[in-house]
């Protein structure tokens, strides 16, 4: 009589490992989680350092910039380089830098002497055409800009509080250079700082 074939079954040795390394999974993962949230909070710190986001509130850069826009600005693009005539700059405002940071076109560098008649920005006696612009501005005056600062106005001349109406701006004032909309994602684009050298009457 052929005795009964009995299969035995070992149990899994790498089941019973698992079970046995349940609890120092735990540990495994907290410090997965810890080394994310630091590498994030390094990478946002970076981020921030070199740029910054800002929302466009109101309408004295119309028609370049609109209100409610998102702007991403370039936070070290002058301590490589200098501002350039036509540069669309953030800054702190300088008669109270702790209120909120405005946006503005950059029209005069030091020892530039601006004039605004009849309707036409000149710069150094230069007409400049400017297609960016709302309007032609309905005021007039004359300034000439100090050494380390700025003469900056907003696209929308006559609905704008620039250097035409408190004055010069400091260059440590500025946060940095905008470079692009980026919200409303439908209005995404690449900021154009216009360029006085090629166009002039």
């Amino acid at each position: 009589m052929e005795e009964p074939i009995v299969e035995t079954i070992e149990p899994a040795a790498e089941a019973v490992e698992t079970t046995e390394a349940g609890s120092p999974g735990w540990g495994r993962f907290f410090l997965d989680l810890l080394e994310t949230l630091l590498l994030s909070a390094v990478l946002f710190l970076a981020i921030n350092a070199l740029s910054a986001r800002v929302r466009v509130d109101g309408f004295s850069m119309n028609p370049t910039l609109q209100d409610g826009e998102f702007v991403l600005v370039n936070r070290l693009a002058y301590r490589v380089g200098a501002p350039q005539r036509g540069d669309i700059i953030v800054f702190h405002f300088p008669i109270d830098p702790t209120s909120q940071d405005l946006i503005k076109r950059v029209i005069g560098l030091p020892g530039d002497r601006i004039t605004v008649s009849n309707g036409v920005v000149s710069v150094n006696g230069q007409p400049l055409i400017e297609p960016y612009i709302a309007a032609p501005p309905l005021y007039s005056g004359r300034w000439e800009v100090p050494a380390g600062e700025l003469f900056v106005m907003g696209d929308n001349r006559n609905d704008s509080s620039d250097s035409h109406s408190w004055g010069f701006l400091p260059m440590k004032e500025i946060i940095g250079k905008s470079v692009l909309i980026y919200w409303p994602f439908t209005e995404w684009k690449v900021i154009d700082h216009f360029d006085f050298t090629k166009v002039t009457q």
